[in-house]
């Protein structure tokens, strides 16, 4: 298996021979930002072509196809349109909130999105309590949603915001239980350790057998919310909100809320990855031991990502299948069915790991 940390390591020590260690450490961090914020910015256009051309399949449509091949120079031209679109502020909002917000959103996005383990030694953010700090991080994004209802001192974006609110600190506890349901699997929260775990015994979707499907599912099922996706897009729902908690924002502030709303969803689809199908590990099956070798020559960082577009399918066609619930449906589902659930699965997984009921592949 490739393995980035030597790269990582000769360059550090390449440049500390012609520049000070501090100096040798601020470069490599703003050239890891770089990497990041373009990785964000692909991964962003990447995905509102692929859900314009999934939508338009689920909906017997043939979805873009005049700008460019296939329509692919589409997202770019509404890129280049937001950039240019003039940043209006209501006379009666709250500058200082109004503003800030978006970045808050942009902010919590990037910090979750650097905790993702690419290949192995390939991870910005590695901490020995990493699942605690992605889940904190993560919360950050709420407070910028609940920012932009009360600076924008309008009513739809209010009520939008309180939505939002109710909505996202729900769903972040079955995240947040599902996540544990692993980490008492793996015995660990760091996550290249539990990547790396399930490079040597096998995807935890596999070794957790029937509590690791469940935690599966409620991790879709609670992360689609987390994002306010469809079917549980209330926060932003067009036919009695107009546009919900962004409604009176234009331009790139408006920009900077579209452009996070799709960077979480590749952020849940890669940590569903990460944490349940083994992330950058490869596919092993015990006994085939030529079939395994062959797959350790893919590297990393390509596992990682067909198996994070896998599941991006699945979240897309989960949002392309359901229609639009009420808020009081959707904390129904939270607080009595999906939270439960995950409590009595947390308890389920701690008697297997208890009893070594564990699947080793």
């Amino acid at each position: 298996m490739f393995d980035l940390t030597t790269w990582t390591t000769a360059i550090h020590d390449w440049l500390t021979e012609f520049i000070p260690e501090w100096s040798a450490i601020l470069l490599e961090s703003i050239v890891v930002a770089l990497i990041i914020i373009t990785l964000y910015a692909v991964f962003a256009i990447a995905l509102i072509y692929m859900e314009r051309k999934v939508c338009a399949f689920f909906q017997c449509r043939i979805g873009p196809n005049r700008v460019g091949k296939w329509g692919l120079l589409q997202v770019f031209g509404d890129v280049f349109k937001m950039l240019t679109k003039e940043i209006i502020r209501m006379r009666k909002s709250d500058r200082f909130l109004h503003d800030l917000a978006p970045y808050l959103v942009v902010t919590a996005s990037m910090l979750t999105f650097a905790c993702l383990p690419w290949n192995k030694g390939g991870q910005v953010l590695d901490f020995n309590v990493g699942v605690f700090f992605f889940i904190a991080v993560s919360g950050i994004g709420v407070v910028g949603i609940l920012m932009a209802g009360l600076g924008s001192n309008s009513k739809y974006p209010m009520i939008g915001s309180m939505r939002a609110g109710a909505q996202l600190i729900s769903y972040e506890i079955s995240i947040g239980i599902t996540m544990l349901t692993m980490v008492t699997l793996c015995g660990t929260m760091q996550i290249s350790e539990i990547v790396q775990q399930q490079a040597d015994q096998g995807w935890n979707i596999v070794r957790g057998h029937i509590p690791a499907l469940i935690a599966f599912l409620i991790f879709l099922i609670a992360g689609n919310a987390e994002c306010n996706r469809g079917p549980f897009d209330l926060p932003e729902g067009e036919s009695e909100l107009t546009a919900g908690y962004h409604t009176e924002y234009s331009g790139m502030h408006f920009g900077y809320y579209y452009l996070a709303e799709y960077l979480n969803l590749f952020i849940c689809a890669a940590m569903a990855s990460t944490i349940f199908l083994g992330g950058w590990a490869p596919l092993h099956i015990a006994g085939l031991d030529g079939f395994n070798e062959v797959m350790n020559y893919i590297p990393g960082v390509v596992w990682f990502v067909g198996k994070t577009f896998f599941i991006l399918v699945l979240l897309l066609w989960e949002r392309w299948t359901f229609p639009r619930l009420r808020i009081d449906h959707i904390l129904s589902l939270e607080w009595k069915y999906l939270m439960p659930i995950s409590l009595l699965n947390l308890l389920l997984m701690a008697l297997v790991v208890t009893l070594g009921l564990g699947i080793n592949v």
